[in-house]
């Protein structure tokens, strides 16, 4: 998961908006695990606080000591902390929090049933986050710098292009996060329960 940016268009650290479950990186820890059991947090900014605010914790923190690069240099951080035996990685962020679970679901399937196939989620016949990177492609996404992310090697390499309802409910703003709140409130868990 990607959570080291320093939130400067949110003006505060966007991983500890409470979401009534918790924090926003709670709740993105939670479905990434729709995904994998082995959840590991690329952190910089806000980190250690995320850390010890988070009722929800994954199963490693990794630093990234070159985290105002930008999202390749938490790229880089998170591939090379992976062993030899790791097929691929899911990469999540920290700030969808209105991901259908079921897609989430369906993609961690997929990534099992063709390991070597990239997969990940359709913005409009681009692909992006959430996103599965086969071992493969790692050279290329290594290879990337500064505050880009993975998408371009997605495409070059023919990513099968998933729709995942929420991805373009992302948090970088407070109108951002007005929104999402406001969607948040209308189908959380309490509300899912009244309208039964």
């Amino acid at each position: 998961m990607l959570a080291a940016g320093a939130s400067r268009r949110m003006g505060r650290s966007k991983t500890l908006l409470e979401t009534g479950q918790g924090t926003l990186l709670d709740q993105a820890i939670r479905q990434a695990r729709l995904m994998s059991s082995r959840v590991t947090v690329a952190t910089g900014a806000g980190y250690p606080l995320m850390r010890f605010r988070g009722r929800v914790q994954p199963a490693c923190w990794l630093p990234v000591a070159d985290w105002r690069e930008g999202m390749a240099a938490s790229l880089r951080a998170g591939i090379a902390s992976l062993g030899a035996d790791a097929r691929g990685v899911f990469v999540v962020l920290a700030d969808q929090p209105l991901l259908e679970p079921a897609a989430l679901m369906a993609m961690g399937k997929a990534a099992r049933f063709m390991p070597d196939q990239p997969v990940a989620a359709d913005y409009g016949g681009w692909p992006g986050v959430p996103a599965w990177l086969p071992r493969w492609l790692w050279p290329d996404i290594l290879a990337l710098e500064g505050d880009r992310g993975a998408a371009s090697v997605l495409l070059a390499a023919g990513a099968t292009r998933v729709e995942i309802p929420g991805v373009a409910d992302d948090v970088d703003t407070p109108v951002d996060w007005a929104a999402v709140r406001l969607q948040l409130s209308r189908t959380g868990p309490t509300t899912r329960q009244c309208r039964r």
